[in-house]
């Protein structure tokens, strides 16, 4: 994890056979509420699990995987969204999407 900061999106890594991409804009305040609550998920773990995009910045990305807002968590498999989360409510919520896509985080806890 790098201090506060998630890991920023990079092309190439959409191809990777799991991402979970953070989606936002920097005047977005409920951007900020839910980007809080990913930090927390990640200095819980003590691993960057989740990288950022910054949309304005990737118009045709933006496009091409049909994200309809901001916030959005998006869930890629081999370069493919499977899931999309427009509503993080909580910390919890986000948790309930980690144990679907990310099982290894909590085997690893139980260990």
């Amino acid at each position: 994890m790098r201090g506060i900061n998630l890991k920023q999106f990079n092309e190439a890594e959409v191809s990777h056979h799991r991402l979970i991409l953070y989606i936002y804009t920097p005047f977005c305040g409920t951007c900020t509420v839910a980007r809080a609550m990913l930090e927390n998920v990640e200095k819980m773990h003590k691993e960057d699990i989740f990288s950022e995009m910054n949309a304005s910045m990737h118009p045709e990305f933006m496009q091409q995987h049909k994200i309809e807002s901001v916030p959005c968590l998006v869930f890629m498999e081999d370069g493919e969204a499977v899931e999309k989360v427009y509503t993080f409510k909580s910390t919890a919520n986000i948790y309930q999407y980690l144990m679907r896509y990310k099982p290894e985080l909590f085997t690893a806890l139980n260990n």
